[in-house]
Order: C-alpha cells, then sequence, then structure tokens
C-alpha cells in the first residue's frame, strides 16, 4: 500500500497500471475460490470482483472494505447458491480459525451468546479442565430426560445438571410415543441412552401452561388436518380422553393442567412398550420418574414408576416416592 504523502495521481496511475494483470489473476483466483460453481454452470460464466480500473460493486458483495491502516476482514460478501453442501463445510473449514468483526455487529444477536460462552469457558471449562478433558473421550450420564422444547422448562437451568451428567431430547408437550409408532428422533435417543449410555433413570418433565397440550385438548376426534404439531401431539390421545373422564366438568384451562400430568403418566407407559426398556425395568437397572414443573409459582413435583406383577389392587403399576419442591 502506498504511504499517505505520495499523493501524486500520476504515481499511482502508474502503480495501478503495473499490478493490472497481477490483480486481474488473483481477482480470479479469489472469485473461483469464494464462488464455486455450482451443478451444471459453464466454467467461462465466473463472476468476477472488480479490477483496480472498475467502480467497486454493489454493496452486497464488497461492502465494508478496510481503509488504510485497517486489518479488519470482512466476509459479508454473499457467496453464490451451491446444491453441494459441501461448499458450505469448506467454507467453515477455512475460516474456523479466524477471528472476524462482523458488519453490524452491534445489532447481531449472538452478541450477547458470543459474551457468556467466553465467561463459560473461563469460569467452567478452565476451572474444570480436567473433567472436560474426560468427557471428551466419553459420556456416562445417570439420566436421560424427555422434555419439551418450550423456551421457559430448561432441564439443565431448572434441575442443574451439569455436562455429561443427562442426555436430554426435547419435543412438543414432551411425548414419548409408543414402540409401535416407530422411528422418531425421540424413540431413537431412548435407544442410545438405553442400550448404549445404560442409563439408569428415564425422567419425563411436563411442565405449566404448555402448548402442545392445549393443542391436544382442542383437537376434535374426526380433525383431518396437515398440521405436523396436531400429528404429533395426537400420540397423547389418550391422556386427553383420560382427563376428559376425569376432569371434563371444568374449564378448559383447568383440564389442560390435568391433561399435562396425565399425558406425563402416559408417557411412562409408553416407556414399557419398549421391550428392552420393560426388560431393564424388570431387572431392576432403569427406573422410569415423572416430573412437573410449574413456572408459575416455581414448584417442582416429581415421582416414580413402580411395574411389576401382583402390585396391590391387582395393577402392575403404582406410583411411590412423590414429592413436591417449592
Amino acid at each position: 500500500m502506498l504511504p499517505r504523502s505520495l499523493g501524486s495521481a500520476a504515481r499511482r496511475l502508474g502503480l495501478a497500471a503495473a499490478a493490472s494483470t497481477r490483480a486481474c489473476a488473483s481477482s480470479a483466483t479469489a472469485a473461483r475460490r469464494l464462488w464455486p460453481q455450482s451443478d451444471g454452470e459453464e466454467s467461462g460464466n465466473d463472476e468476477l470482483p472488480p479490477t483496480p480500473h472498475t467502480p467497486p460493486e454493489p454493496e452486497e458483495r464488497w461492502r465494508g472494505r478496510p481503509r488504510h491502516g485497517e486489518h479488519r476482514r470482512d466476509l459479508s460478501f454473499v457467496t453464490k447458491a451451491s446444491r453441494d453442501h459441501s461448499g458450505l463445510t469448506r467454507q467453515l473449514l477455512d475460516f474456523q480459525h479466524d477471528t472476524i468483526e462482523e458488519v453490524g455487529s452491534e445489532h447481531d444477536p449472538f452478541m450477547g451468546l458470543k459474551a457468556r460462552f467466553m465467561d463459560f469457558k473461563r469460569r467452567n471449562y478452565v476451572e474444570n479442565f480436567s473433567n472436560y478433558q474426560s468427557l471428551a473421550e466419553q459420556q456416562t450420564p445417570k439420566f436421560m430426560v424427555v422434555a419439551c422444547a418450550d423456551s421457559r422448562v430448561c432441564p439443565t437451568g431448572i434441575l442443574g445438571f451439569q455436562p455429561g451428567e443427562a442426555f436430554t431430547v426435547r419435543n412438543v408437550a414432551n411425548l414419548v410415543p409408543p414402540y409401535e409408532h416407530g422411528g422418531s428422533e425421540t424413540s431413537a435417543a431412548l435407544e442410545f441412552a438405553v442400550n448404549t449410555l445404560e442409563v439408569e433413570n428415564v425422567l419425563v418433565v411436563g411442565h405449566s401452561r404448555c402448548g402442545g397440550i392445549q393443542a391436544l385438548m382442542s383437537m376434535k376426534d374426526d380433525s383431518t388436518s396437515g398440521s405436523f404439531i396436531k400429528n404429533w401431539v395426537s400420540i397423547g390421545k389418550s391422556a386427553r380422553l383420560s382427563t376428559e373422564a376425569a376432569a371434563g366438568n371444568l374449564g378448559f384451562e383447568m383440564q389442560c393442567r390435568h391433561c399435562e400430568k396425565e399425558s406425563i403418566n402416559s408417557s411412562l407407559l409408553n416407556l414399557l412398550t419398549y421391550p428392552w426398556i420393560e426388560k431393564r425395568v424388570n431387572e431392576g437397572t432403569l427406573n422410569l420418574h415423572g416430573g412437573y414443573y410449574n413456572f408459575i409459582d416455581c414448584t417442582f413435583e416429581k415421582w416414580t414408576l413402580v411395574y411389576r406383577q401382583g402390585l396391590e389392587g391387582g395393577s402392575k403399576y403404582a406410583i411411590k416416592n412423590r414429592s413436591t419442591w417449592s
């Protein structure tokens, strides 16, 4: 770069002309690297960035070039779309070690997350380095948690799970489909947690004012909706029917609250339809628990499902160790 003291127009034009060939060659190389050809494109249609003799292109591709003395890298250009996702991965590999100051970062929702991550790294990772190194090699959680995707119900935040303590899956209304329902991310997570990680406890956590349960209680039996939500929450239909039988004379809000807990027990019974879960429960190596978080008054109810033949009353199911934390 020329010193500021050399302000002669002739001097600048001379240097620009001398560098023209090199700039064009390097620009073409950069364009091919940053805008990989998509499938079916002709190699002669590469779109090149401006040469020193051409005014800058619109802001969306080359905005925010560093001025003299600035060292900030700007990757806010728009890359050419590609059907091959490996192109995106290559970009991540190329730039994964770069520190980049984003344009318009004052409005970036990730700035707060970055600060929290750096605080986590200083306060947790560094101070417990040996523990995190052990976790990098393997995980041995004691709990498998099925919780709702609701942003107000984070099991790690509520119950204080530390890294490596709980293998967690979250879905709408914290439902466990029965074994015959077929594959889902919830059943896949259960299979891995129980058969591979050999967790000792499965905890299903429901919560107050659950939108998924409200959708379930609002459904009609003859509903033929194409909604993904309704198709999913229909897994809890038996809990809705039990609620209508037990609390049908109550208002809709109270029925939903009853169903929020009823659906937890329904999911616990659905867990027993998985042969490898039933086997471990019978052997005493796996325990099934329900939990209900009420974020209105910040209380937590916990109970354990008992499953064995010949229980009092002729049922195979019972509840024990019920308690409320408040």
